[in-house]
């Protein structure tokens, strides 16, 4: 070979890798794009027809050795596919869920790699890694960048406990800002929704959270409108802290976020995609991008409403004992949900020692309240904090399941660090092997833990209806209209509805012993339908609900998973509307924000035939006195389209059956 050729070829080589190379992925209907450019960095972006989603945005781990995955990276291989299938999903908003995507494989030098998928409402990526030997991540460089300063609806993490900044509750309203507005140096929850204009939206999430930290959104300073993933590192030292000393808080953090298998994936980085706001209501990304059931036998496993004492402060009236935190009140609990066909009565803090549940107050006599409600068809749930059920996890499951308790609502986690995220993963499989159910509450938000292990019925992770007892001046109509397209994205959200007590904007007071929600009964009898929530809280007292025994009946029909989700109508933080099936009953919900409004419900998706609606909407006074509802029953049909007149901060619901 001459010198001159030898040459040539050597330039050639030089010039293709010193440039970057560019990948690309489709979405099945073709309508989404995602592209992968592996310069210098590697970085990724999105468009949605004409419209760009996510700029350029770096990504990238880096190792303890050093070692970055996604600098300077070489890629050894690369392999498209395509999936459709069905899966079944017991505990949801179905029965069955699609599963589209295009996907590519792409394989790095260094024994590492990356997987990216297209669907048709949005598109993921995760790292995987194939080393010998245990691996340590310094940190991880996920980059969400936008070209223009698009609003944002952002929840700030604003409830630290302690100095420890990643120990929250993970409860917020949302600031609706620009994306340069966002502060310096704070945090933020996920999902966050972006606005990009048109209608379309945005929302950034995670999946299939596992042997990792969750992930919190910051400012990206290195984009102009940027945002970036930070994670909470690895604890170095915990002690006892926070409410009642109930938290186990960290004084002091590692300089890594975690030390895990060298060979596996890491977790999804997800945007969810809609061209309109009611495709929000109506997602399964985060069930899609999660591992399937780790239980094969899941008939135990019964989703339903509960009769909850926390709330309405164990208040009970017109009763010839003293209500409080003992085995009377708890049998009068019991006599109430099994009257009105409620599954299940959680006991709540103070029914043992706040930090050893293996020690049960004199006044409270659990084996004989759960053979009271076995008589009753009546399950009973054991709150306890997460620091005190770990300390004794096997002997108190084996212990109280023994006895026949249900399950457990375990609370004041505050964290996703690993350490927490492994300890929740370790609940839930020991929780199945007893056939426990349980319900995370002071909880991050689900990223996929509930395909997993389907006996997590609920999760927390939501501002819910208990802030209505201490903050007077949060605007709650505003954020219920919000949560089921944002916060909903990421699964099941424990928000405790059910107030009898209800109160116009002005009217509205914080009550600890007699508490009170904003907004109408019907807009609390919405949330029933339109809030998904396996494992359902009834938030007020049974001499509340037998008070309003009509509300109490028309809640107690509807059910907490459902087979078939149809998203009828909606705009953030304004108003929601949607329908679920059941067997052979559809269920209506919607409610809006302290605006009043008229919205058309389109009933097409009834099957043909005549039905019977009982309807719960709000009464012609409803703006005066939000405890006025009207209802009524009325035949329709699939042709029919419904008006219903929401009150300011109104609601209604809707139970429809096919006429025998």
């Amino acid at each position: 070979m001459n010198r001159i050729l030898l040459q040539a070829i050597i330039f050639i080589f030089l010039t293709a890798s010193g440039s970057a190379q560019v990948l690309h992925l489709k979405s099945p209907d073709g309508k989404i794009e995602m592209e992968l450019e592996n310069g210098t960095k590697i970085r990724w972006s999105v468009k949605h027809n004409n419209t760009e989603v996510v700029a350029p945005s770096a990504i990238s781990l880096t190792l303890g050795s050093g070692e970055v995955l996604g600098n300077n990276a070489k890629i050894a291989s690369t392999k498209n596919s395509a999936s459709n299938t069905i899966f079944e999903t017991p505990v949801y908003k179905k029965k069955t869920v699609v599963d589209q995507y295009n996907q590519l494989i792409v394989n790095f030098k260094g024994n590492f790699g990356l997987i990216l998928r297209a669907y048709n409402d949005g598109v993921a990526y995760r790292f995987f890694t194939n080393k010998n030997k245990k691996i340590t991540i310094l940190s991880e460089e996920a980059s969400f960048n936008f070209s223009q300063d698009h609003k944002a609806f952002v929840p700030y993490v604003r409830d630290l406990r302690e100095k420890d900044m990643y120990t929250s509750a993970f409860e917020a309203l949302y600031d609706e800002i620009p994306l340069s507005k966002f502060v310096k140096d704070s945090l933020a929850i996920s999902p966050l929704l972006v606005d990009l204009g048109n209608g379309k939206k945005a929302a950034i999430i995670e999946a299939e959270l596992q042997d990792y930290p969750g992930m919190f959104l910051t400012r990206n300073n290195e984009a102009q409108y940027g945002l970036k993933g930070i994670f909470a590192r690895y604890p170095k030292k915990e002690r006892l802290g926070g409410y009642n000393k109930m938290n186990y808080m960290v004084s002091e953090r590692e300089n890594y976020i975690a030390e895990t298998n060298g060979s596996r994936s890491f977790p999804w980085r997800a945007v969810i995609i809609s061209e309109n706001d009611t495709e929000l209501l109506n997602n399964d990304m985060v069930q899609k991008l999660s591992s399937p059931s780790q239980i094969s036998d899941m008939s135990w496993i019964k989703p339903g409403k509960v009769a909850w004492d926390w709330w309405n402060d164990w208040n009970i009236s017109k009763v010839d004992f003293k209500a409080g935190i003992n085995t009377q009140t708890y049998k009068y609990y019991i006599d109430f949900a099994s009257k009105n066909n409620i599954e299940y009565v959680v006991i709540d803090e103070g029914w043992s020692e706040e930090t050893d549940i293996l020690k049960i107050s004199p006044a409270m006599d659990i084996k004989e309240l759960i053979e009271y409600g076995k008589k009753k068809n009546v399950g009973i749930i054991l709150w306890a904090s997460w620091y005190a059920i770990n300390q004794v996890l096997d002997d108190a499951f084996a212990k109280y399941s023994n006895m026949g308790v249900k399950g457990f609502k375990i609370d004041f986690i505050d964290r996703d660090d690993q350490k927490m995220v492994n300890s929740l993963y370790n609940i839930a499989n020991k929780a199945a092997s007893y056939k426990l159910l349980i319900d995370y509450h002071g909880m991050y938000k689900p990223t996929g833990i509930q395909r997993t292990y389907p006996n997590i019925v609920n999760f927390e992770g939501v501002k819910g209806l208990e802030n209505a007892k201490w903050t007077p001046h949060d605007d709650m109509p505003h954020y219920e209209a919000s949560i089921p397209f944002i916060r909903m994205l990421a699964g099941p959200m424990d928000y405790t509805p059910g107030a009898m007590r209800n109160a116009t904007k002005a009217d509205f007071r914080p009550s600890n012993s007699l508490p009170m929600s904003q907004g109408t009964r019907s807009h609390q009898l919405g949330m029933y339908v339109l809030y998904e929530a396996p494992l359902q809280m009834m938030a007020d007292s049974p001499t509340a609900y037998m008070k309003e025994q009509e509300s109490t009946t028309f809640i107690s029909q509807i059910p907490t998973t459902f087979d078939e989700t149809v998203a009828l109508d909606g705009k953030v933080g304004q108003y929601a509307a949607i329908a679920r099936k059941k067997g052979n009953t559809w269920f209506v919900g919607g409610l809006t924000n302290w605006s009043a409004r008229e919205i058309e419900i389109d009933l097409s998706f009834l099957e043909k035939g005549s039905f019977t609606a009982e309807v719960f909407k709000d009464g012609l006074n409803a703006e005066k006195d939000p405890t006025d509802y009207k209802r009524e029953i009325i035949k329709v049909t699939n042709a029919a389209k419904l008006k219903v007149q929401m009150a300011s901060g109104g609601g209604f619901a809707i139970i429809i059956n096919p006429e025998k």
